[in-house]
């Protein structure tokens, strides 16, 4: 797998803090390249694009030329996805703050809140400050169709971390340009409003077909990534016909579809499925040593395991799926949803037997997964998280960590049928 050298914005110190912004935004910006770098250059212009993708995987390139690959991003993701009766937060409770999420109480000193809103907003600087540079290179003579299509693949991008933000806090800051005097604190209903303005711009920019269609940048946005996000922010507006007209185009196109597999979807054979429209790709390049682009994916792993690949690594457990959940779908009788997306441990299902109407359950519920890893008891958690699961035997030779080389699925299809039925059902 090639690795493209990308031009990255360096910027200096702290971008951005709880209370308000920091004056470290007005500093200077430094290219890797230097003020030589040659701005009639199609591959330097994509490799500004670049470093706007760069922020979703996490990657930093280093002074060697090479990248440090830390997975940044672990802890903020599931203070953003934390929510839902589907999920419980933090185990048991050794994660106080974490679990205090879930109901909506914040502790403004917590280390998960100052990473997500820091590192977050660090990544829209870095977006925004791409887009300037894309901006350098129409003016030196590159095609002007094509930088239009990149500054909409960074306005996609932009939006969505945008979006997700204020899903957590509702009123944040709203970035547009790098210059901190005009940067502005908007309502949640404000901060939709522009994601699905911004989207309404790059639209019409952006290639028209799949992700996993794209030949220039494999997985990378598309027109109907930017609609599914204004789908999404719609949503939270209440605007079910705008939902309803944004995930309708998506279904008219007839060029997604679901996974024939469910199971497999969120493993190696699921990587940019057609299902996928926003993806985060990690690989270790298919072999046992060397540079590996990974999320660290312990943090929903089970604490104590028996891999059927000795030394496979396990997890934290700090993301359970809840027993109500596990009902809910039982009830359904949802057994391959169930086996994919539940670990259970032996203690777990003692407790769903517990229930006079569990008392008797399916074969398929079992400690052991249809790729024979065996699943323990643990002090943390009864049940663990099926879709942040890589069987061990589809890890690289040699690479043992917790779901080396799973790539992060982040909207699915699945997803859009979802928001347009109850976009439909609302009166859309």
């Amino acid at each position: 797998m090639k690795r493209f050298k990308y031009i990255k914005i360096a910027l200096l110190g702290s971008v951005l803090v709880l209370s308000s912004c920091d004056n470290k935004l007005d500093e200077p910006m430094e290219l890797d390249a230097g003020n030589s770098y040659d701005y009639s250059s199609v591959e330097g212009a994509k490799g500004a694009v670049m470093g706007a993708y760069a922020t979703l995987s996490g990657q930093k390139l280093n002074n060697n030329g090479g990248y440090d690959d830390t997975g940044l991003g672990w802890e903020q993701i599931p203070l953003i996805s934390v929510r839902g009766d589907d999920v419980n937060a933090g185990g048991k409770g050794d994660q106080a703050p974490f679990t205090d999420t879930d109901k909506y109480s914040y502790d403004r000193s917590y280390w998960m809140y100052n990473s997500l809103w820091e590192i977050w907003y660090q990544r829209i600087v870095q977006v925004t400050a791409q887009m300037d540079q894309l901006e350098k290179f129409r003016t030196g003579g590159v095609n002007s169709q094509l930088i239009d299509q990149y500054i909409a693949e960074c306005k996609t991008l932009r939006a969505f971390y945008t979006l997700e933000i204020s899903r957590v806090w509702g009123k944040v800051i709203v970035m547009e340009v790098l210059d901190q005097s005009k940067l502005t604190l908007k309502s949640k209903d404000d901060v939709m409003s522009w994601i699905s303005s911004q989207m309404d711009q790059a639209i019409p920019n952006l290639p028209d077909m799949r992700p996993n269609q794209r030949t220039d940048i494999r997985g990378g946005v598309t027109k109907y990534t930017a609609l599914a996000i204004k789908a999404m922010a719609n949503l939270e507006l209440k605007n079910y016909q705008g939902v309803a007209d944004a995930t309708g185009a998506i279904i008219n196109s007839g060029k997604f579809t679901l996974y024939s597999d469910y199971y497999e979807l969120f493993k190696t054979p699921g990587k940019l499925a057609d299902e996928n429209l926003l993806e985060i790709q990690y690989s270790d390049f298919g072999v046992g040593t060397g540079n590996n682009v990974k999320h660290l994916w312990d943090f929903y792993g089970p604490t104590s395991w028996t891999p059927s690949i000795t030394g496979a690594g396990a997890g934290w457990g700090f993301y359970e799926p809840s027993l109500k959940y596990i009902k809910f779908m039982l009830n359904r009788n949802e057994q391959r949803r169930l086996v994919t997306n539940v670990l259970f441990t032996p203690d777990g299902i003692s407790k769903i037997k517990e229930d006079p109407n569990f008392t008797t359950l399916p074969t398929w519920v079992s400690n052991i997964t249809p790729d024979n890893d065996q699943i323990n008891n643990s002090a943390r958690a009864l049940f663990f998280s099926g879709k942040h699961y890589l069987p061990t035997n589809q890890l690289i030779p040699g690479r043992l960590s917790y779901g080396s080389n799973k790539n992060y699925i982040i909207t699915r299809y699945a997803e859009v049928l979802l928001m347009y039925a109850e976009a439909v059902a609302r009166g859309g």
